[in-house]
């Protein structure tokens, strides 16, 4: 699909809320939490459809369908006698509580007993249907993202909107031609209980979807591009979803295999230097592309005109001393004649981080700053560093702090107190050890880079 089809397809509004526009030209173990998407939308208006399509094109995940219609009430047999008074588009006909429980479970990486309930006889019939957690669970129904507890489980919310002459169309056709229904009772019921409970309880929730689909599983693009979103979403690290100033950038075989390279303990101190400059390399020039910038037109060699972008040039670095200044020649190399200071923090007694040595512009309350230091571990030194920086008059979305691997921990400390700062990264690694080493890491990389090590 070419960017014009795309850009037809796409238009964001104030909340980033994803909407298509209709007729536009890993199987991770446990425990791992699944993706939970809710698809919702008026009775006939796609949503099925729509969840086929995700699950046909999403082939390579562990997928689960789970339709709302499943946990309706059993209905008594008083109730059975006078069913054409009974509203099955109303909230209260459904089981909300075992939905969320059911959820709850599949979240917590725990199989789940799903009813199977017959529409027919209108009961739930034994045995229920068992469901195994997987990568992706998709919850389609007209009642989806009614209720808030729903709506807080699910990590992408999809309503599917479509013309109410045409989903009355599809709904004749469905319960008269598939499902034998007289035409008088399908109408009677639509104008007495599905019409009036859209307008009250479906249509509103159309406010709280990332992602409107008008056409439903007809809109070929909305469906490309919903993939792509969910593609993207998968590939990022939980941390990623929880703190959005996090940028890890993306990873190809050629970034993976330089990792491979530098975390082998066997690698040479020459490819170790020669490896990591390269990932270095693309972290300063990703941390780059974060900086402000303004439009500008020049004019090429052709005589043509070209719109491009000229970016913020009152920018700094500020390595962290030792292993920052393994970041400098990559800066400089990106930013010529670019200023750089220097931080120096150590560990101190039980003191905690002290500050032992500062050397900054002395405009760089006015500047940008990209705080270079290859390693995030506790975030102890980090935290003193961007507080100094602060101290000094930077604003704290002024700065972007740049390294190679993270540890969770580290993210926790800096992103929790600097929500507005960027933290660049190239890998999120797995944890800290009891010496608050990054793990699985790279060892102490000053050694290694500086050639300092045993």
């Amino acid at each position: 699909m070419n960017n014009s089809g795309k850009e037809k397809a796409l238009n964001l509004d104030t909340k980033d809320k994803l909407y298509v526009q209709s007729n536009a030209s890993k199987a991770p173990p446990s425990p791992k939490q699944p993706f939970f998407i809710g698809v919702a939308g008026g009775t006939a208006s796609g949503k099925t459809t729509v969840c086929n399509l995700i699950n046909s094109q999403l082939h390579d995940q562990r997928i689960v369908l789970i339709n709302q219609d499943s946990f309706y009430h059993s209905l008594s047999d008083d109730i059975l006698q006078k069913v054409n008074d009974y509203n099955f588009d109303h909230p209260d006909a459904f089981d909300i509580e075992l939905m969320l429980s059911s959820m709850e479970k599949l979240k917590h990486g725990q199989p789940a007993s799903i009813p199977n309930y017959n529409m027919s006889t209108r009961k739930r019939i034994e045995p229920p249907r068992q469901v195994h957690p997987a990568d992706i669970v998709v919850l389609e129904g007209i009642l989806v993202l009614h209720d808030s507890r729903v709506r807080d489980l699910l990590n992408m919310k999809i309503f599917v909107d479509e013309d109410s002459d045409i989903r009355l169309t599809r709904r004749i056709q469905r319960l008269t031609i598939e499902h034998g229904r007289n035409i008088q009772n399908v109408l009677d019921q639509y104008c007495r209980f599905v019409k009036p409970s859209f307008e009250d309880f479906v249509l509103p929730t159309k406010k709280y979807a990332d992602i409107i689909i008008p056409g439903g599983g007809d809109n070929d693009v909305a469906i490309d591009l919903i993939i792509q979103n969910i593609r993207t979403k998968l590939g990022q690290h939980d941390l990623c979803k929880i703190y959005p100033n996090i940028f890890v950038i993306f990873s190809t075989f050629q970034i993976k295999g330089m990792h491979t390279l530098i975390r082998d303990v066997g690698t040479t101190k020459h490819d170790f230097v020669f490896y990591s400059d390269r990932l270095i390399r693309l972290v300063v020039e990703h941390g780059l592309g974060h900086l402000p910038f303004t439009e500008k037109q020049v004019t090429t060699p052709t005589g043509s005109v070209y719109s491009g972008v000229i970016f913020c040039s009152r920018l700094c670095g500020v390595s962290v001393i030792r292993s920052g200044e393994s970041m400098e020649n990559a800066l400089r190399a990106c930013c010529k004649g670019i200023k750089i200071g220097k931080i120096l923090i150590l560990g101190h007694g039980t003191d905690g981080r002290q500050l032992i040595y500062e050397k900054l512009p002395s405009d760089i309350a006015s500047r940008h700053v990209l705080l270079l230091d290859p390693v995030l571990a506790t975030g102890s030194s980090a935290v003193k560093a961007i507080s100094l920086l602060l101290k000094k008059g930077v604003l704290e979305s002024n700065i972007i702090f740049l390294n190679l691997i993270a540890a969770p921990q580290g993210i926790n400390a800096v992103c929790e107190r600097f929500p507005m700062m960027k933290l660049v990264t190239s890998e999120i690694d797995a944890t800290l050890n009891e010496s608050s080493r990054v793990i699985p890491g790279l060892g102490e990389f000053g050694d290694r880079y500086f050639a300092t090590d045993d």
